[in-house]
């Protein structure tokens, strides 16, 4: 290995690790607020690069009916869930809104040759698609049981991935795509040679990361999901609505998600079941970062890009294993600091 393979695999760690890093962060932030281990998230990073993929490739959009299906039901559990609570027939606002989006979703995809409209039209409806299952995945599968032990939790997470999984494939098929970069351009800097799509990742995972951290420490609805991260039951008992708090750390995981499959997608080729790696390598960094923390986490995410990259150049077929190996080390550290614990009696 010379020093242009070294700089070559260290662009494509950083590139990677840059998006494991947005993951992670999603993870924790779900994890935190709902006790939820959110192993679907890598389903909003395939959904969104397959969107589009098929903008670009002038197939019609079906996601949306995925969101009307789960948009409809939500409304239907809502309007139950209200007539025994107040006796009386209730239309949910939120539940109608998200209804009216998933017609506007439908309609729009399968009639508008978004192949003929600019890349920045793509984006905004893949995003105006990707991002409302967040809320609806929540309110659908987590919320009736959100009292429920982490342990079923996870299971039904897991059930929520193998659905997806089985769902992508239906609406997208088994070919694999890849979308148009946002630039070609090359950028020579020293012995390195630096593609423009690789400062795009980056530099839109870095903005995210920014505007997330203003919205935690200036918004009223980032403070209130930092409260329900700290205490869920304090945060209820002031008035911070638990079901509140799930649908928009939701909400926000499925933007990171649908934003990092946007730009990642015209690097690598992305199949319908490409998720559940994309996933586990971000939560790999929310594990080195305890689950909690989200700068240390993002180091992590950073250090599995550049284990990854440099074990595909030595290692290529045992890369993941490589990658997963980290855990080891960190969980045993974790146990020996943690110590004993004693049972409850």
């Amino acid at each position: 290995m010379n020093a242009q393979i070294a700089l070559m695999l260290g662009q494509d760690g950083v590139t990677s690790g840059a998006i494991y890093a947005l993951l992670a962060i999603s993870i924790i932030l779900v994890f935190s607020v709902t006790r939820i281990l959110l192993v679907p998230q890598g389903e909003f990073v395939t959904f969104s690069a397959l969107t589009m993929a098929a903008m670009q490739g002038g197939r019609p959009v079906r996601l949306g009916v995925l969101v009307l299906g789960l948009a409809l039901a939500a409304l239907v559990m809502d309007v139950v869930a209200d007539r025994q609570r107040y006796r009386a027939w209730i239309w949910p606002k939120t539940s109608l809104a998200l209804v009216a989006v998933g017609l506007v979703v439908v309609g729009l995809g399968l009639s508008v040759p978004f192949d003929r409209l600019g890349m920045l039209a793509q984006i905004a409806f893949t995003l105006a698609t990707v991002v409302p299952l967040g809320p609806l995945i929540y309110r659908v599968f987590f919320q009736p049981i959100a009292a429920a032990p982490s342990l079923v939790l996870l299971m039904v997470a897991i059930a929520v991935h193998v659905a997806l999984i089985g769902g992508g494939l239906l609406i997208f098929g088994p070919e694999g795509a890849r979308t148009e970069p946002f630039s070609d351009a090359v950028i020579e800097l020293g012995p390195a040679m630096i593609a423009s799509q690789t400062l795009w990742v980056i530099g839109v995972s870095a903005l995210l990361t920014i505007a997330l951290g203003l919205f935690f420490e200036v918004s009223l609805w980032g403070k209130a999901l930092r409260a329900a991260a700290f205490n869920r039951l304090g945060a209820e008992l002031v008035g911070i609505s638990p079901e509140f708090a799930g649908r928009t750390s939701m909400t926000l995981a499925a933007l990171i998600g649908a934003v990092s499959g946007i730009v990642v997608a015209p690097i690598t080729t992305i199949y319908y079941d490409s998720g559940f790696l994309i996933s586990l390598k971000g939560f790999v960094g929310a594990i080195i970062g305890a689950m909690s923390s989200f700068s240390v986490a993002a180091l992590g995410a950073l250090l599995v890009g550049q284990t990854e990259s440099f074990s595909t150049f030595w290692a290529s077929t045992y890369k993941e294993i490589i990658v997963f190996t980290l855990l080891l080390p960190v969980l045993l550290w974790r146990s020996l600091r943690q110590g004993s614990v004693e049972d409850d009696e």
